[in-house]
């Protein structure tokens, strides 16, 4: 069978991907520890140690996922989404709105259109909601960032976690029957057919948006990974665990609550945030008092709220960031059981 140029370039690049994954560790020891000279143990030497090891590392598991998700992408379109919800009431339809959600290139900044386009397309209140709480909380960046500083388990039980908030929060929505809290205009606005495209792509195509889709989003996300990282190098080097364990640890009942609600107001996404979460559990904060803050800064962010009033009244807001905040505080709560 005849392969492609782009399939045999990618697999290549695999390659290549896989033997420079292996070499990080060990290069950036000999960086460390050879060429730089610094003295082994002191503070500034671990945090340009954790620097040079853990931005590289967060980058390349980000090209890879990405990538991949990317060809996912591919067989998805605004059009093909609204039309696979639209009509669906059950439970089950939360469930498909909220795995949709996690492949689809849709995030809080794109929040207004898609709200409207999903609305006229005669898709439910709750399961739109199912579907934007987890487009922006369980993406490939938080998955690649979990995956490469906690390991496959905790970006697993994160994954299943932000699809039970997801789920749940959407269909708590859904049967509370909050469409009047919805702006008028919003059910006034038509929007297009759109097309279908997507379906003639053939193989060869697909990889070409994967790597579209893979160099778009490492443009838009690697300078906060690097700041993100940064930021936790410092605190790596520098933080005494006693300080951040006192009222972040597991043996205090309200850490989960107050990060939680210290998250709100502030505006971060996966790639900023979870660098610095890392350091706060390395230096004896629980996992889940740390992912609470962070699902928190991501999904209830002040700015996401103030653009949703433009589609969505105050009860309605207030309402989407109450059962929210309490599925992540739940959510927490059990991270910190499990782990």
């Amino acid at each position: 069978m005849k392969l492609h140029k782009n399939i045999i370039i990618t697999i290549l690049l695999l390659i290549a991907w896989v033997l420079v994954y292996m070499s990080l560790e060990p290069f950036s020891n000999w960086l460390v520890d050879q060429v730089f000279g610094m003295s082994a143990g002191a503070k500034i030497t671990e945090s340009v140690r954790f620097f040079i090891y853990d931005f590289p590392k967060v980058l390349l598991l980000l090209i890879l996922i990405s990538f991949a998700v990317g060809i996912v992408r591919s067989y998805f379109t605004p059009d093909k989404t609204r039309k696979t919800l639209a009509g669906k009431r059950t439970f089950t339809s939360n469930v498909l709105a909220s795995a949709l959600g996690i492949v689809t290139p849709f995030c809080s900044c794109s929040a207004i259109p898609m709200f409207i386009g999903f609305l006229e397309s005669g898709v439910p209140l709750g399961i739109t909601f199912s579907f934007l709480i987890s487009s922006p909380m369980i993406n490939e960046v938080a998955v690649v960032l979990l995956y490469g500083m906690f390991g496959w388990q905790v970006a697993l039980i994160y994954i299943l976690m932000g699809l039970i908030i997801a789920i749940n929060s959407g269909w708590v929505i859904g049967r509370l029957k909050l469409e009047k809290w919805v702006e008028d205009w919003v059910y006034a606005t038509q929007l297009g057919e759109g097309d279908n495209s997507e379906e003639q792509l053939t193989f060869d195509d697909r990889i070409k948006f994967g790597y579209n889709s893979m160099i778009g989003i490492v443009k838009k996300v690697w300078l906060y990974i690097a700041i993100g990282i940064a930021i936790g190098a410092g605190m790596h080097g520098y933080v005494p665990a006693e300080f951040l364990s006192s009222f972040m640890g597991k043996s205090n009942w309200y850490a989960v609550p107050l990060a939680t609600l210290i998250g709100i107001p502030l505006y971060s996404n996966a790639a900023g945030i979870l660098p610095i979460v890392a350091v706060l559990v390395e230096k004896g904060a629980a996992i889940g008092t740390a992912l609470s803050f962070m699902m928190a800064t991501i999904a209830l962010s002040l700015p996401e709220m103030i653009m949703l009033r433009k589609i969505l009244k105050l009860p309605l807001i207030l309402s989407f960031i109450g059962i929210v905040g309490v599925g992540i505080m739940i959510v927490g709560f059990l991270f910190n059981i499990i782990i």
